[in-house]
């Protein structure tokens, strides 16, 4: 698969992006990634606690009441599905585990921050490049730039621990 090999020109592929985000916001309204990870989660506590314990959670029952036909859990699943196939297809896909204890430890708390700030800004870093930037939204390219400064923090401390 020659076409998985090769890159695409970066200006057609945002233009493209751009373009897909105005039918996407036409359509549907805002793109809030995170919410279909919010459902899911709701679908597997629905599953594990049942109906009579999730609805006494305020938020499961109020904010965010559980179903399994919310469409953004398939645009999540979508997403994770074709980042999967592209992979494969490319003959990149390869398992990758941390080695240290240290490793799985600053996984863990990076994914709680992020978890954490996706529900406290009800959006998520994917929705935020693909949605707001695009729209020229200045909360998104503020957005962006907080997470760039993350990562760029969260390299040093990742760098400088597994140096140690």
């Amino acid at each position: 698969m020659e076409f998985f090999r090769k890159t695409l020109d970066p200006v057609l592929a945002l233009a493209a992006i751009a373009v897909l985000d105005i039918f996407l916001f036409l359509l549907l309204g805002a793109w809030t990634v995170g919410g279909g990870e919010t459902m899911m989660t709701g679908l597997v506590a629905k599953a594990v606690l049942g109906e009579e314990q999730l609805v006494r959670i305020p938020f499961w029952n109020v904010v965010f009441p559980v179903h399994g036909d919310y469409w953004k859990i398939y645009i999540s699943l979508g997403m994770f599905f074709g980042a999967f196939v592209g992979a494969v297809l490319s003959k990149e896909f390869y398992w990758r585990m941390p080695r240290h204890a240290s490793e799985w430890l600053l996984i863990t708390i990076g994914g709680l921050l992020m978890g954490i700030g996706i529900r406290i800004a009800y959006i998520c870093n994917v929705s935020t490049f693909f949605g707001l930037m695009p729209e020229m939204n200045m909360g998104g390219y503020l957005a962006m730039s907080g997470i760039i400064a993350g990562a760029w923090v969260g390299s040093l401390i990742y760098k400088r621990i597994l140096e140690a």
